[in-house]
């Protein structure tokens, strides 16, 4: 075993791969280990299976410096101190959480384990998930420490955040806790220690916060826009040089693989007991249907073909997990005559189309999501723009 080495376990998705990468670029021995044979050739190959800036430029340089590798062999995990298990926790169709999705992924690591590492938990887990590893692998002999590291990055940002965000560590092994804050403190200053519990809810209040507060801005928006009043006109009103609403957000799809989810994991964890989290899940996943009510009363959608500019789950990004983008286009479908689409960063899709011709041939335009190449959009049709980034307003 390598001392000041690392293995991320899931090491090739948009969590585990920035933070392999930050390890590696700040002089750790880092192996990003990844079931996915395909993509773990990709990065090999010096290829970032997916969109993340600064990213391609970090992997050539990690690369080349000898100081990192992905592999699909599980073998990688013995040879490390530091074991990193980035594999998150899912909700199922019915909103409920898959809360041995984590202990099953260490568990079966078991044989490549050993007391003299260190078992880091990074992705957001179900509040009680660290006891139960630590109790799982004591149960089966193994002495392994387990701390909860949780990620905090946002996507588009992970080569800035890693080295400017405070890192929370937690543990009950305080020689686990303190190898594993040295190791953070090579991305950045500041580490927080906090014990599992706090950790697990600190990362499932922090999405859910934001994604109430979203909530609570789509609801605004509805509120006004049923009105006739033009809701970004109001929240310039509110937030101008006022700083007690500095933070309160525009309108637009609340989506992408964490926010609903974690939301729907903190009400299950309360026994469903979260109408304000519940609440909020009804606004942000109404929005499209909101969206294609308001333009079927004004447009009248039966003959129409409509086009929706931007399919990622959020701005400047290639990520159509759980995107609402996706939902709009599942309504619009059964409301109008045809759907076009087109996303400029997105490839996985393959009935995207060029801007040129969803331009050309739509009667009007939804705005998914607010890419930075949509601000300069000219045309002479309809367009639906929540995130106001025509600058035109939000009203419908």
């Amino acid at each position: 075993m390598r001392k000041n080495s690392v293995c991320v376990v899931g090491g090739c998705g948009h969590v585990g791969l920035p933070l392999a990468l930050a390890f590696a670029r700040a002089g750790v021995q880092v192996v990003s280990f990844d079931i996915n044979e395909t993509i773990v050739r990709m990065v090999n190959c010096g290829e970032m299976p997916f969109d993340e800036p600064g990213g391609p430029e970090v992997l050539r340089e990690v690369l080349n410096s000898g100081r990192f590798e992905a592999s699909a062999d599980p073998t990688k995990v013995s040879q490390v101190e530091f074991v990193v298990v980035v594999i998150g926790t899912p909700v199922d169709e019915h909103l409920n959480p898959h809360t041995s999705a984590v202990p099953d992924a260490v568990e079966s690591l078991i044989p490549q384990l050993d007391s003299e590492q260190v078992l880091i938990l990074r992705s957001t887990v179900y509040p009680g998930t660290t006891s139960l590893v630590e109790k799982r692998l004591l149960a089966r002999g193994a002495s392994i420490p387990v701390t909860f590291c949780p990620e905090r990055i946002a996507e588009g940002c992970a080569f800035d955040e890693l080295y400017s965000l405070p890192q929370i560590v937690s543990g009950r092994n305080p020689s686990a806790v303190e190898r594993a804050s040295a190791l953070f403190s090579m991305l950045t200053d500041e580490i927080v220690i906090t014990t599992p519990e706090e950790a697990e809810l600190a990362k499932l209040f922090t999405n859910t916060w934001r994604y109430i507060k979203f909530a609570a801005a789509n609801q605004f928006y509805m509120i006004a826009n049923e009105h006739g009043i033009d809701f970004e006109r109001v929240r310039h009103a509110i937030t101008f040089k006022y700083p007690r609403a500095k933070d309160m957000p525009g309108a637009g799809f609340a989506a992408g693989p964490c926010l609903f989810k974690d939301t729907m994991q903190l009400a299950a964890f309360n026994n469903n007991n979260f109408f304000l989290g519940h609440a909020s899940m009804m606004i942000n996943e109404g929005l499209p249907l909101y969206l294609v009510e308001r333009m079927d009363r004004r447009f009248d959608l039966v003959n129409k073909r409509i086009g929706i500019l931007g399919m990622a789950f959020k701005a400047e990004s290639d990520d159509i997990r759980s995107s609402l983008s996706y939902k709009l286009k599942r309504i619009l479908k059964f409301r109008c005559s045809a759907v076009l689409c087109h996303d400029p960063l997105v490839t996985v899709d393959p009935e995207l189309i060029d801007l040129e011709t969803v331009i050309e041939e739509s009667d009007i335009l939804v705005i998914g999501t607010p890419h930075r190449m949509y601000r300069d959009l000219k045309v002479d049709k309809p367009v639906v723009d929540v995130w106001n980034v025509l600058g035109q307003g939000v009203a419908i």
